[in-house]
């Protein structure tokens, strides 16, 4: 049972499960790596009586096959117990209700002793030098779940307080994806504080929701055996619109690619993520594409959930529609790619590269007719126009193509102009175009008309709108 392969985190977010079934506002996590190490978690959830604490402690106390309750996060019965066993070898629960404290405890080193699974029930003297105890008493109800005796946190490991440390700060940012929309307060489900050592658990949004740069394409419904599924697409930014903070929100460089597919929810809390459940590969032009699935936990047989609660597949009422809407978002995740950066409202603009589709594949060639190249072309005499052929050859020859490709896939940022220097250095590209192509020439006036449409102008319009009316009068 111990070896089920609960990690720490997914141990802890399942306690978490139980304290949010039970109606808390509010959950505290503290833990101490000194003396007899603890971790210990507090709700002001319900609560229980000593009856249905006892029961609680009974592993399968529920059949997954019950009807529950729309908010519960619960299944097997098992999560309380499992989870906490597969770190530790001592679990004490402390539970308040109606006015009654009551505590058990499941002790492995006791019921190795007497060769059978006997449940512990705690003295108040024993409950007294309980962690957090305190703060259940001030409480009108709630529940207090102790962890003690870390054998396999401890194992292979130089110093505890140094391993507990670790596994928590893994664990925050677990409990901040995991509970994202639990944390996030909405005008149909208030928030849940959660704190590791008093300090709030920020909620990490995959999808970005906030950033202005984010598609979120229309939701779609299913309804599978009379439940409705509600999927939500959403094509986050090209890696360099991101700042620091939400690339480090989308899982980081490395993590970009890999944290694409499906997020599933089951009554708000994740599940499962970072996979398109085999219906499609993943694909560097993919990788933007996110897609929010809620389910309810009425269709748990259907979605195979485990007992981790981490691990989930579509039933097969769901996948041709699932199909379908990853041929849909996978597109608009490539256009982001494909025309990253181009913020003109016509798809007339002016490119510095021609991409071309040939039998072989595709060619990518320097545009001839871009102003930059018409204005070298006219600052230069008629006998060295040869020379600028050759290097427009030699670059279209020399892209490095491999270096581009492993940098795009190892999400290595590019290195950007700052923004005042870049409207300065676009303000004097401008003025040395205008002056080769000539300030009242035919020419020159059509690249001012245009220069909101033209690479690399046309990244940034505002300021291209700016310059080209400041020259004209100029």
């Amino acid at each position: 049972m111990r070896a089920i392969g609960y990690s720490f985190e997914a141990a802890l977010a399942d306690i978490i499960d139980n304290s949010i079934s039970a109606d808390a506002k509010s959950v505290e996590v503290r833990f101490s790596p000194h003396d007899n190490p603890y971790v210990a978690i507090l709700d002001n959830g319900t609560g229980m009586v000593p009856d249905d604490l006892t029961a609680a402690m009974r592993h399968g106390s529920k059949d997954p096959n019950t009807a529950r309750a729309a908010g519960d996060l619960g299944r097997f019965g098992l999560g309380l117990k499992t989870a906490s066993l597969s770190q530790c070898r001592q679990l004490t629960v402390a539970s308040k209700r109606d006015g009654k404290l009551s505590a058990r405890c499941w002790d492995l080193d006791h019921v190795a002793l007497r060769q059978d699974w006997m449940l512990l029930q705690r003295s108040f003297a024993e409950i007294a030098r309980l962690p957090l105890i305190e703060e259940l008493h001030r409480q009108p109800s709630g529940t207090l779940v102790v962890w003690q005796g870390f054998d396999r946190l401890a194992a292979g490991e130089t110093s505890i307080e140094r391993a507990l440390g670790n596994r928590m700060d893994l664990a925050r940012e677990h409990l901040a994806l995991v509970f994202h929309r639990v944390l996030t307060h909405t005008p149909a489900d208030p928030a849940v504080t959660i704190a590791i050592n008093k300090n709030p658990v920020r909620p990490v949004d995959p999808f970005l929701t906030t950033n202005k740069a984010t598609q979120a394409l229309p939701p779609e419904d299913f309804t599978v055996q009379e439940e409705r599924v509600r999927v939500s697409p959403f094509i986050l930014p090209h890696i360099s619109k991101l700042s620091a903070a939400d690339l480090a929100l989308a899982g980081g460089e490395e993590g970009l690619r890999r944290n694409q597919g499906f997020y599933v929810y089951r009554n708000r809390r994740l599940i499962s993520w970072g996979s398109w459940f085999r219906l499609v590969r993943q694909e560097e032009l993919t990788k933007l594409a996110r897609v929010q699935v809620d389910i309810s936990n009425r269709l748990d047989h259907l979605w195979k959930l485990d007992i981790k609660k981490s691990a989930t597949y579509p039933p097969e009422a769901l996948r041709e529609g699932l199909r379908q809407i990853i041929s849909r978002i996978t597109d608009s995740s490539k256009r982001v790619y494909t025309y990253r950066g181009t913020k003109s409202t016509t798809e007339k603009v002016v490119h510095a590269w021609d991409r071309t589709i040939v039998r072989d594949g595709v060619t990518y060639r320097i545009n001839r007719t871009h102003p930059v190249i018409e204005a070298l072309r006219a600052s230069v005499e008629n006998d060295q126009q040869g020379i600028v052929d050759e290097v427009l050859r030699v670059l279209e020859e020399a892209v490095p193509f491999d270096a581009i490709y492993l940098d795009m896939a190892s999400e290595v940022r590019p290195a950007t102009t700052p923004p005042d220097d870049e409207c300065a250095a676009l303000r004097t590209l401008a003025l040395q175009i205008l002056n080769s192509l000539g300030r009242n020439s035919t020419a020159g006036q059509r690249f001012l008309a245009s220069l909101s449409a033209i690479e690399p102008f046309s990244l940034n319009p505002d300021v291209a709108q700016d310059i080209a009316q400041e020259l004209s009068h100029g």
